[in-house]
């Protein structure tokens, strides 16, 4: 029942999108949107009563930050030994999360021993939540031989992103299964954030922001039908100061809005990891 308003939610998003930039003076091209935009309507609603991890996983947005060419950055992830701290369910929720986009962040850029160091931090919160089998010594063999292959890499994470979701979700732990995504969202907009001293001046980091805009607004939308559930309303409020900066922004960025996105999800970032 909750996977059908889960899916409800997505529907209701994307139908007033489409109807938001109704025109009369084409109709032609309206109804080729229109069946675009049902198509996009029935993958969705399909992907999320199949538990398949509903946003662009931290994987793909981390492959987004290689391709503008960045170096990695060492002392930007959480660090390993935070692990000690998260004591809930939540807040392990919430940093497996973050760990995840940490993993992709070192594993993408070749990073070995970060890798090993992140694997471990995200095997410790996922045996308390009962998944060590996702993030068993198998994965770590899968992604040490495929190291000099991106798009493998990009792969098998999403497959243990997936996996991750769908396994709290198919054990109606769906608001957990929230959190995980929140977390993986927030760190890895902190990453993209903090790729330089001026992350505004790196040439292409602009679309990866605003493409990040959609993911955060879907990812509200996806928690309205928990939101009475005490941990995702926490969470979500924790996300405000990041919603009130996206609010004001349009379909481009300048100098200001990056640096104001930039103050807001550290703000954000310091209470999700703390």
């Amino acid at each position: 029942m909750m996977k059908k308003i889960f899916a409800g939610a997505i529907i209701t998003l994307l139908i007033l999108s489409s109807a938001a930039f109704t025109s009369c003076k084409n109709r032609a091209a309206e109804k080729q949107k229109t069946l675009k935009e049902m198509e996009q309507v029935k993958t969705l609603e399909l992907q999320i009563e199949s538990n398949v991890y509903p946003l662009p996983t931290s994987a793909e947005v981390i492959r987004m930050l290689t391709d503008l060419e960045v170096g990695y950055i060492i002392g930007i992830s959480n660090p390993v030994g935070n692990t000690k701290k998260y004591f809930s369910s939540t807040t392990r929720a919430i940093n497996m999360g973050v760990y995840g986009a940490d993993l992709s962040y070192a594993t993408l850029y070749n990073m070995q021993q970060e890798v090993i160091n992140f694997m471990t931090a995200i095997r410790s919160l996922a045996n308390e939540l009962n998944m060590s089998k996702i993030y068993d010594e198998s994965l770590y063999e899968n992604i040490k031989q495929n190291f000099d292959n991106r798009d493998q890499l990009v792969k098998i994470l999403t497959k243990a992103f997936n996996e991750t979701y769908g396994f709290l979700a198919d054990n109606d732990q769906q608001p957990l299964a929230l959190l995980v995504v929140g977390g993986a969202w927030v760190e890895g907009m902190h990453l993209t954030t903090h790729v330089s001293e001026a992350a505004y001046q790196v040439a292409g980091i602009s679309k990866v922001l605003l493409e990040q805009k959609k993911s955060f607004e879907l990812y509200l939308e996806l928690t309205q039908p928990y939101i009475t559930d005490p941990s995702v309303s926490d969470f979500v409020k924790k996300l405000d100061p990041v919603k009130k900066v996206y609010e004001g922004i349009g379909t481009s960025l300048t100098e200001q809005n990056i640096k104001d996105i930039t103050v807001a999800i550290t703000s954000v970032r310091e209470k999700v990891v703390e």
